[in-house]
């Protein structure tokens, strides 16, 4: 296969047919670093410290940021994938989560980070809901690299506020946010939003049998059942926005119709992100154990994506390690129509095939806490401080989650 750094085609392993590398594609070469003789000590590299391949810089990384891991990531991103920088927020993480794409209006909501000193927020206020519009993407920017500030981003009021949304989803035609909660005194809670102005908002859940939750921090639809699973974890008591631990980190499921709550997993140390696969039969849970807010950061905690099975009744059995990550931590989680599932990391999104092989990565040089596909061929990176706009070959799954 041709190294890294001068690649013009890419040699078929299976076909031993030269295919073109798109030009904002680059093969990464596995072998060239399998064996460094020198490897750095743990204090030089470690979960914090971005790996760059033997031949590359951190530059001709991002100059070319689609990295071909295997030729399968060719079906993925296409013959002409593109990155586009859309905005910059300084030190303000503007740009971290609840990645939604409304079909409807082509509108693109997240928020803020809730917790970062940066944003202000935590005890002191509640994170912003922000959104742009694709359809100004699409038409204006989308073939440049650099387009900061082209693109208008549209503050969100909620009526009544949601308090610190972190995760969020498409759920009958609304948004359905996961709240993190503030204080002892205001309960991490799910909330549904309507998707135009005045944004009106609802709890629908927000305790345990009179138990509040530590800090809700994803949320997905199971696609046969329709029911609602989130990720309860403590990024609100290690950010200080929230008490110490309340209840076990686990996975819950949620029967809105009935009403009923229930856990579907535990086992967790910090479980983050969670998505299904198409046809329902997995789900995918991230458990980002290694960052522990101001504890600081531990290596023997998880980095890993989880894979179950889903059983007829909406259960889950039989997890297995599905990845594990080494740079940074798996933070949102996504699949596309075939079932290939993409982790924000600490250097970009990764991109696994339902086995488990890494495929390729949209390389960022820095965290990618969470994105999500606007349809097919787009999709919307929220790099904390830095929102990006890619398009490729790949469709996500569920757009419109309608149960």
């Amino acid at each position: 296969m041709v190294r890294a750094h001068t690649p013009l085609v890419l040699l078929l392993a299976t076909t031993a047919k030269a295919v073109a590398v798109p030009a904002q594609a680059q093969v990464i070469d596995q072998k060239s670093f399998n064996v460094l003789g020198d490897v750095p000590p743990p204090t030089v590299a470690n979960s914090t410290t971005l790996f760059i391949p033997p031949g590359t810089t951190k530059e001709s990384l991002f100059e070319k940021p689609f990295h071909i891991y295997d030729e399968e990531f060719l079906e993925i991103i296409g013959a002409n994938p593109t990155l586009t920088l859309l905005n910059s927020s300084g030190t303000n993480p503007r740009f971290h989560e609840a990645a939604v794409w409304v079909p409807s209006t082509d509108d693109f909501f997240f928020v803020q980070n809730a917790g970062d000193p940066a944003a202000g927020t935590g005890l002191n206020k509640s994170a912003v809901i922000q959104k742009i519009s694709l359809s100004q993407v699409t038409a204006q920017v989308a073939a440049e690299r650099n387009a900061t500030g082209k693109v208008d981003v549209h503050l969100v009021a909620a009526t009544p506020a949601i308090i610190n949304p972190n995760g969020g989803t498409n759920y009958k035609n609304i948004i359905l946010f996961a709240g993190e909660g503030q204080g002892s005194r205001v309960a991490p809670a799910l909330y549904v939003m309507s998707t135009n102005a005045p944004y009106n908002a609802t709890v629908i859940l927000d305790n345990y049998f009179g138990r509040q939750f530590n800090s809700i921090n994803d949320v997905a639809i199971n696609p046969r059942t329709g029911e609602i699973y989130f990720t309860d974890t403590t990024y609100g008591h290690v950010q200080d926005f929230r008490p110490e631990t309340v209840i076990q980190k686990q996975v819950w499921r949620f029967n809105e119709t009935t009403g009923a709550v229930a856990v579907a997993a535990d086992g967790f140390n910090m479980p983050n992100g969670i998505t299904f696969s198409p046809d329902g039969l997995h789900a995918y849970v991230t458990d980002t154990g290694v960052i522990q807010g101001f504890f600081g950061r531990n290596s023997s905690f998880p980095s890993s994506i989880y894979r179950y099975d889903v059983e007829e009744d909406g259960t889950f059995s039989n997890r297995k390690t599905f990845a594990f990550i080494a740079t940074g931590v798996p933070d949102g989680v996504h699949v596309d129509t075939k079932g290939n599932v993409y982790a924000g990391c600490g250097d970009g999104v990764h991109v696994f095939n339902p086995s488990g092989k890494l495929l390729g990565k949209i390389w960022i040089g820095s965290t990618v806490a969470n994105f999500q596909f606007a349809g097919k061929g787009r999709m919307v990176i929220l790099a904390e401080t830095e929102l990006y706009f890619a398009t490729l070959k790949a469709e996500g799954a569920f757009p419109g989650q309608l149960y």
